[in-house]
């Protein structure tokens, strides 16, 4: 089974290939040692598909899963090389890929390579969603050019109708292939056009911990992102609903800096499953947002990440959403509105940067009185690097609706967590986003959060003496579980209950290295 040797597959190729939906990997990574290790890191981790192959041909399709013309006895492994073969019908993924990436330069003509990805994300959104129009494509691929609006530029001069004839001969197989599609050329978009601070799409595995965090309390019935760039975030919610088995929300909507967002964002959440969804132009500054507008607010769940680095005060501005203070910082700013845009039980996670949790001045009065009325919930510590373009470090904080008195904040330290995807770009991998997920979550579920190294539950007082900062390396690094802690009963079954699992994962990742390690050792007669 070596034909296959030299190919890498993500975890979403796996999953097309063998015809099954994305968390079943997930699964089977979890579940089995012997599954494959992947050999490239990063936001998408990259396994050789000859092994791959090795292992999913040993694992029977069940009777009430195959697929048409499929026998009893095909393996998932049959699937999956029939699918590098190019034998199943459907390769869209292939074709984006090709388009994107080889095909680029010769089919972009004069256009700029963003505004030709543009151009590949609008034909792919109306291939899948829009039948009439795409039909009309294909009968006339010259109307495409008419058709379509670009970021700024005319398509007349780009070869489209080739494109259009390309992507009409690859058509999806199912829904999965079509959102994979469309989300690979976000990624080729977001490593292309990350130009300013503003247009920092949020990295995908930032995105995942954001969502899956806040999706774990429930689907919520009304979600926004008040600066939502490509929707990102919005989509990162909707899968994560989707694989916690809940339903889709009942409003769906965003703002977006500029037109083109504004577009992307609304094809990118409507392809993940939002109904009716509805995104708005927006500002980088919140009150010019006119409050909801016709949007259905106040809403159950907030998720953004809006942008950093501008600093106040403004002339002629002072929002009424400055419940906490006058705001010298756009960060202050932005926390504020997402605070006023929360329903009395919604919850809200807002990507900061690092300093937002230091700063004195304003900055630490606001934190305070923020802190002092129960707003601030958690704050986590992300790496650096996670951006392509900048090393900043970034928080997650994690807001609620004013309490009106003081709480407990939960700090997770992931600062050190994630590896080098790219020369210059970090990332988190799928066990870096369990564990945080998990660190807040296990706390929101049972009230404990205690897990040394990586999170620390901290009441008022200590925070407000140290000047009411909110860094968690503060608080969690060296700060053994405090005297009492475990007195409880509850508590203490929770906390062994807490070690016997991360136990169990450090002993299951010892069994993957070691197996790895004798496969590596065979190859050389060893």
């Amino acid at each position: 089974m070596s034909d296959f040797g030299e190919v890498r597959v993500s975890r979403s190729d796996i999953a097309r290939l063998a015809g099954v939906k994305r968390p079943a990997v997930t699964n089977w990574e979890r579940r089995h040692t012997d599954f494959p290790a992947p050999v490239e890191g990063g936001d998408l981790d990259r396994f050789r598909a000859d092994q791959v192959l090795e292992w999913l041909s040993g694992r029977t399709i069940p009777s009430s899963a195959l697929e048409p013309g499929e026998l009893t006895g095909t393996t998932y492994g049959d699937r999956f090389r029939a699918g590098l073969s190019g034998h199943r019908s459907g390769s869209l993924l292939s074709a984006v890929e090709q388009l994107a990436g080889p095909d680029a330069e010769r089919l972009r003509g004069r256009l700029r390579v963003s505004a030709y990805l543009y151009a590949l994300l609008s034909l792919v959104f109306v291939q899948i969603r829009k039948s009439d129009r795409w039909s009309h494509f294909v009968k006339d691929p010259e109307t495409a050019l008419r058709d379509l609006k670009g970021p700024g530029q005319e398509y007349g001069e780009a070869p489209l109708p080739e494109v259009v004839r390309i992507l009409d001969s690859n058509p999806p197989v199912s829904a999965d292939e079509s959102r994979q599609a469309f989300d690979r050329l976000l990624e080729f978009l977001r490593n292309t056009d990350t130009r300013a601070a503003e247009e920092f799409y949020t990295p995908l595995s930032v995105s995942r911990v954001m969502a899956r965090a806040l999706a774990a309390q429930g689907s919520a019935k009304r979600l926004h992102d008040p600066f939502c760039r490509a929707g990102e975030l919005l989509a990162a919610y909707l899968d994560a609903v989707a694989e916690q088995g809940g339903g889709v929300p009942e409003s769906v909507t965003g703002r977006a800096p500029s037109a083109e967002e504004t577009e992307l964002a609304q094809m990118n959440i409507e392809l993940h499953g939002a109904r009716r969804p509805r995104v708005l132009p927006g500002s980088r500054y919140p009150a010019r947002n006119d409050d909801f507008g016709d949007l259905p607010g106040p809403f159950d769940a907030v998720i953004t990440n809006p942008p950093f680095g501008s600093v106040g005060p403004w002339p002629g501005y002072n929002p009424r959403h400055w419940r906490y203070g006058e705001s010298r910082s756009g960060e202050f700013d932005w926390l504020q509105y997402v605070v006023s845009c929360l329903a009395p039980e919604g919850r809200a996670t807002v990507l900061m940067p690092a300093g937002a949790a230091s700063r004195g001045s304003a900055e630490q009065q606001t934190r305070a009185r923020m802190i002092e009325d129960g707003v601030v919930e958690c704050v986590m510590s992300l790496p650096a690097r996670l951006f392509e373009l900048t090393q900043i470090q970034t928080h997650i904080w994690f807001l609620r609706a004013p309490r009106g008195r003081p709480e407990q904040v939960l700090f997770v330290d992931g600062s050190d967590l994630g590896s080098m995807a790219t020369r210059t770009r970090r990332a988190l991998s799928e066990e870096d986003v369990d564990r945080l997920v998990g660190a807040y979550t296990s706390w929101r579920e049972s009230g404990h959060g205690e897990r040394p190294g990586l999170s620390r539950v901290v009441r008022f007082a200590e925070i407000a003496a140290h000047d009411h900062r909110l860094e968690p390396t503060l608080y969690v690094r060296e700060h053994p579980p405090s005297a009492g802690a475990l007195d409880d009963v509850a508590a203490a079954r929770n906390r062994l209950a807490e070690l016997s699992e991360e136990l169990e994962r450090l002993h299951e990742q010892a069994k993957t290295i070691d197996g790895v390690t004798e496969v590596r050792l065979r190859r050389y007669g060893l």
